[in-house]
């Protein structure tokens, strides 16, 4: 089998991200190699914004649009926070995190902070609510929480944000498909999951014809 991988850039507070992660869904189930997480860090702390009225206009505007076009659930009352900084340091590094524990449950996980930060209202800048977010995954909420706050969690996602800085990843969504040293751009931002699908499908197609019954798993059935 070919040594391949997507390599999905992202951040948990990214909004287009977010209406993107469906589409990485959809795609990690189709193909039979792994998907890898990389968290690019969207505001991490000194680039963090201040929620002031301008800011809260420009997101309004941008969540409505990405839930007509993605379909995905916004709760815009989580714009209405006073005093609250757009710092995504800490999601940042729960994502890290929990795929340096389990890196089987890491796009879960980022999927699980994207709904809770965007369709539930939940404030992930904050540590404490990790302890309720984990409670899903095998890890241990202590455990989880020590990890969180531990400076070798930091400097690994200091060492994301470099590596997303290196493959050229300078917005997210970006998506690509890594095939031993070789990188090939499969996607810069959102773009729906048949466009992709029919891109990969023919891209592997021609490069690795005799492999591309194993690589390309059959769609679910369906109900």
């Amino acid at each position: 089998m070919p040594d391949l991988e997507l390599i999905y850039v992202g951040d948990p507070m990214c909004s287009w991200c977010y209406g993107f992660g469906p589409v990485v869904e959809n795609l990690d189930a189709r193909f039979s190699f792994p998907t890898r997480l990389i968290i690019g860090g969207l505001r991490p702390g000194p680039a963090a914004e201040v929620l002031d009225d301008r800011m809260r206009r420009f997101l309004r505007h941008h969540w409505e649009e990405i839930g007509e076009r993605t379909g995905q659930p916004f709760d815009l009352s989580g714009l209405d926070r006073e005093n609250w900084a757009y710092d995504t340091m800490t999601a940042d590094t729960a994502a890290v995190t929990m795929r340096e524990i389990d890196a089987d449950v890491a796009l879960a996980f980022f999927a699980r902070l994207q709904r809770a930060f965007y369709a539930e209202r939940v404030d992930v800048t904050d540590p404490a609510v990790y302890r309720e977010l984990v409670a899903d995954f095998a890890v241990g909420a202590d455990r989880f929480a020590d990890q969180l706050a531990s400076p070798a969690m930091r400097e690994e996602t200091l060492a994301d944000f470099a590596e997303a800085r290196a493959l050229g990843a300078t917005g997210f969504p970006t998506l690509y498909l890594g095939h031993g040293d070789d990188i090939y751009l499969v996607s810069r931002g959102y773009a729906p999951f048949e466009v992709l699908e029919e891109a990969l499908i023919g891209f592997l197609d021609e490069r690795f014809p005799e492999e591309i019954g194993d690589l390309v798993r059959q769609p679910a059935a369906a109900d």
